[in-house]
């Protein structure tokens, strides 16, 4: 009796067992869906480093590190950006006086790290420094603020996209298109702008104009993969 028992229970686990390896006979389709978009980045971080110069070459002359500063303060004033959008990022002449005492020549120079939402803001400040007094500007970082929503709004769209191509395909031949049977996520794929870093130097002062950059957007693009059970 109990050997009848082990051979049964030995059946019956091995029947299990089949039916756990049995292959999915339903029919499928795999496809996939994408959907993109391109923003205007509208939070922008730039980089200015200001610099004293002599005035002339024949004189000792030379316009303080204090002046251009409160040239780029009015002029972030003017523009209407916070004031604590503004801030210092490096101060290469932190022993300024001693530098001073000990070289009547040195010149000092200072970096700032800018936050603006509209690089045509950027410019109008730039237009109201002293163009010698600026050693060199460049884009640190960029973003959107709603990136975040619109990623969630794009992949619903590359799902959807991938459902309208299953379904087109399957009634093509015929058939209905049934329920997802499984969905992955491409994962994200935001392509940042190249922005054109440009430089003012002293030898540049003369040109007319603020310079310009290069404008560019973020483009985002999203692709679902997706399972369907074909009827």
């Amino acid at each position: 009796m109990k050997k009848l028992i082990a051979i049964a229970l030995v059946a019956f686990l091995g029947l299990s067992t089949a039916q756990a390896q049995q292959a999915d006979l339903r029919r499928k389709i795999n496809v996939s869906g994408t959907a993109e978009t391109e923003v205007t980045p509208d939070i922008i971080y730039i980089g200015i480093s200001l610099k004293e110069y002599l005035k002339d070459n024949n004189s000792k002359k030379k316009v303080e590190i204090t002046d251009l500063e409160n040239q780029l303060f009015a002029a972030v004033q003017k523009a209407g950006i916070s004031k604590e959008n503004l801030t210092i990022s490096n101060l290469s002449s932190w022993n300024y006086a001693t530098e001073k005492k000990k070289n009547p020549d040195f010149l000092a120079s200072k970096q700032y790290r800018l936050k603006v939402n509209d690089l045509n803001k950027f410019n109008e400040i730039i237009a109201s420094i002293d163009p010698k007094g600026i050693a060199n500007t460049n884009i640190e970082s960029y973003d959107y603020s709603k990136i975040e929503s619109l990623k969630k709004d794009l992949k619903i769209k590359a799902l959807l996209a991938a459902k309208e191509k299953a379904r087109y395909m399957v009634e093509a031949l015929g058939d209905k298109l049934g329920s997802v049977i499984d969905i992955q996520d491409g994962g994200d794929n935001a392509i940042q702008p190249v922005y054109r870093n440009y430089m003012m130097k002293a030898e540049m002062s003369d040109a007319a104009g603020a310079p310009e950059i290069d404008f560019k957007k973020i483009k985002l693009n999203f692709t679902v993969n997706a399972v369907f059970e074909i009827r």
